[in-house]
């Protein structure tokens, strides 16, 4: 690794360790940085030229041209810096996301002072996609943000950064963020997952099937006025024009439990990629499933929690 990347590295991991986490964050003066751009040092450059310049040949124009900028860029210096501190940022909290997937999640601006806020930038570190966004005059605004996490489990949001050249682009002022919040990832579901494995009955532990092989559950009957939309079995309404419910009392009737070695797959990824396309298909059709881990087991039960408890489950496995 050359050196000099190598330093800056260790600079900048020892830099990011000193910053607490925290989902809601007002910048200051004490977590505001500001440098001059390339352009701030080309001026700087350019002024320095001019003096001696003027100097020089004793150029009353040329010192009067040469103070009013340099006096420019020193008022752009403090309303650079102005325009980052005092804002106020707060995360919400990401939902969420499958392996592979993106996860988004949004940022609120705060801004307390009666004079707006230009150019204010926001951005993952080390993406280098910036979001650009204004904020009113005692007012608010949101900006969302993106990144793909690496792997499933459950990942700490990335480092955050906010920034502005606001007004001339002479000055480059920054603020770093690692906020607290946690985004789940679960394993990415298998694109053609095979039928539901054999389901178990309550009574006799008999098995029988789970789905059959046209890919419906057992347990249909005509359609009963109060039934929910989701017990409707659409595509038999698509095909005949006769509405058909699944009924539920013989669905809450199976037990399918769902587990590494039903999946017949040797990878442990594959297996839980598997094992998610099951808890999604079974949550679908309204069955109770349950899930067996190594050293974990989830009682069968079926709904928005119980899926999401499924999920979280693989996702940590």
């Amino acid at each position: 690794m050359n050196p000099l990347r190598f330093l800056k590295a260790r600079i900048q991991t020892w830099w990011l360790s000193r910053l607490p986490f925290a989902d809601h964050i007002t910048l200051n003066q004490h977590n505001v940085y500001i440098l001059p751009t390339r352009a701030g040092l080309m001026l700087a450059v350019t002024l320095l030229v001019l003096l001696v310049a003027s100097i020089n040949y004793q150029l009353n124009l040329g010192y009067l041209l040469t103070f009013l900028l340099a006096g420019c860029a020193l008022v752009a210096m403090h309303v650079a810096h102005a325009t980052l501190r005092g804002l106020t940022m707060h995360l919400i909290v990401p939902d969420a996301c499958y392996t592979g997937a993106t996860a988004q999640f949004f940022i609120n601006l705060q801004n307390d002072r009666k004079r707006p806020r230009y150019g204010v930038s926001i951005a993952v570190q080390g993406l280098g996609h910036w979001v650009d966004t204004d904020v009113a005059a005692q007012s608010g605004t949101s900006v969302q943000l993106a990144f793909t996490p690496p792997r499933r489990g459950l990942h700490r949001l990335p480092t955050l950064t906010a920034r502005t050249l606001f007004p001339l682009g002479t000055f480059r002022v920054w603020a770093l963020w690692r906020p607290a919040a946690q985004v789940m990832v679960y394993p990415a579901p298998e694109t053609h997952p095979p039928p539901l494995p054999a389901s178990s009955a309550q009574s006799g532990k008999r098995s029988i099937p789970g789905v059959q092989q046209a890919g419906e559950p057992d347990g249909l009957r005509p359609y009963r006025r109060g039934d929910a939309l989701k017990a409707i079995v659409w595509k038999k309404a698509a095909k005949t024009g006769e509405l058909v419910s699944r009924d539920q009392t013989a669905l809450q009737a199976l037990q399918l439990w769902l587990e590494p070695p039903l999946t017949q797959l040797n990878p442990l990824e594959a297996q839980l990629s598997r094992l998610c396309a099951w808890v999604l298909m079974a949550e679908k059709q309204g069955l109770r499933y349950g899930l067996r881990l190594a050293g974990q087991e989830i009682a069968p039960a079926n709904g928005a929690a119980h899926q999401q408890r499924c999920l979280q489950a693989l996702a940590l496995a």
